[in-house]
């Protein structure tokens, strides 16, 4: 079998093509087709596949198959063997992927002349590019390196496809040593990159628009860098424009006074949470008392068995103020199911409060664990007045 005639080698601009269908098969519930000729992309070299339709079936993957020949995987009913079929791009990915895949070559070139950054990876993915470099770089060279790639965006510099054997490739100064045998495409950003690559690009660095990192991080020695092009920079744009206006409007502030409006509010939301712990503990405290004054008296001990409608936080500080008091347990539950317990006892005690809590779970599900003077769990599974009879009855034994 030859192998299958890649159009969009020499012409990444294709949009609709006809062809000839060679072969089919179902793999799994798809339809598998293979073309004398094609223009779709396949995944490779962190570049997605194409979609489109085939005929009358959609492409919903494409991929590199054996022996070179590349599997287009429809939904729908597949073309016979040995029909014409016409096919069509789904353009607005396919130019999506060019800008995000040419401004990769433009940004790594500009990276490595710069700083010696090195590119070691490219993935590009549904909402945004990411590319490792072997080396980190400071948010102030990153600032220069991507308005230098805006630069070379912006002096509209064209974009070639040649082809080179391993010897000629050899002699060249490509930005990336080829692991490819035979005969090599090349990419190449006239006065500022040349890569062997077989992805599909636009013909002008004009053409991609823009280039904008968003964000950066340390990444197996080096760094990952994210970046968008393009349509999808002014649509990442538009969406923190909008949210930036609307956080505006909420809180009366300038654009420049918005950072500073956060802190405050941050600032105030702690402040505000420390008055309300401070409260809530003070108030336990009275809850607490008023509870000990309802404690059953065990063989153990005197008990406080209460269902309480609170958080895990609640019941943790009520359990905590009850047995402060000396000669008090308290076991707490929740009057939600999935249920919260909380076991505690005082110093004087040996209720076995992780016993205690280790037998809830086992009885009703959940999970949980402690020490032996304070101890909880959650995800429960009964009510609260069922928690609190078998707490009841094992320590009754």
């Amino acid at each position: 079998m030859s192998s299958t005639e890649r159009l969009y080698y020499n012409h990444p601009d294709t949009r609709t093509f006809d062809a000839t269908v060679v072969r089919t098969e179902t793999r799994g519930d798809r339809a598998a087709v293979w073309l004398d000729r094609t223009a779709f992309y396949p995944t490779s070299g962190g570049q997605p596949f194409d979609t489109g339709r085939l005929g009358g079936a959609a492409v919903i993957d494409v991929q590199d198959d054996d022996d070179g020949e590349i599997v287009h995987l429809l939904e729908g009913v597949p073309p016979a063997v040995g029909a014409p079929v016409h096919g069509s791009i789904d353009w607005d990915r396919r130019f999506d992927h060019m800008q995000q895949h040419t401004g990769q070559h433009v940004l790594s070139a500009v990276l490595e002349r710069m700083f010696g950054a090195r590119t070691v990876s490219f993935h590009l993915g549904a909402d945004s590019c990411t590319i490792d470099v072997d080396r980190e770089l400071s948010p102030a060279q990153l600032a220069e390196g991507e308005l230098a790639a805006n630069q070379a965006i912006w002096r509209d510099l064209p974009v070639t496809i040649r082809y080179a054997t391993e010897d000629e490739a050899r002699a060249l100064p490509l930005r990336k040593e080829s692991a490819r045998t035979g005969t090599l495409r090349l990419i190449e950003v006239v006065g500022l990159d040349l890569s062997a690559c077989g992805g599909t690009h636009v013909d002008r660095t004009g053409v991609i628009g823009q280039i904008a990192l968003a964000s950066w991080e340390r990444f197996k020695g080096g760094q990952r860098i994210e970046f968008l092009c393009g349509g999808r920079a002014l649509a990442r744009f538009q969406r923190l424009r909008d949210a930036s206006a609307a956080s505006i409007r909420l809180l009366s502030v300038l654009p420049a006074e918005l950072p500073a409006a956060i802190q405050r509010m941050q600032n105030d939301a702690t402040e505000q949470k420390r008055i309300l712990i401070s409260v809530q503990s003070e108030l336990a405290k009275y809850e607490a008392a008023a509870m000990v004054t309802r404690a059953e008296a065990l063989p153990c001990g005197r008990v406080v068995f209460q269902a309480i409608d609170g958080d895990a936080v609640r019941l943790r500080t009520l359990a905590t103020a009850i047995t402060a008091q000396p000669g008090v347990a308290a076991i707490l539950v929740s009057t939600d199911v999935p249920a919260l317990a909380v076991a505690a006892r005082s110093a004087d005690l040996t209720v076995p409060c992780q016993d205690l809590i280790s037998g809830l779970v086992k009885e009703f599900g959940g999970r949980g664990g402690g020490k032996p003077d304070l101890a909880q769990c959650g995800g429960l599974q009964a009510g609260a007045d069922v928690v609190l009879a078998s707490v009841r009855e094992r320590l009754m034994r």
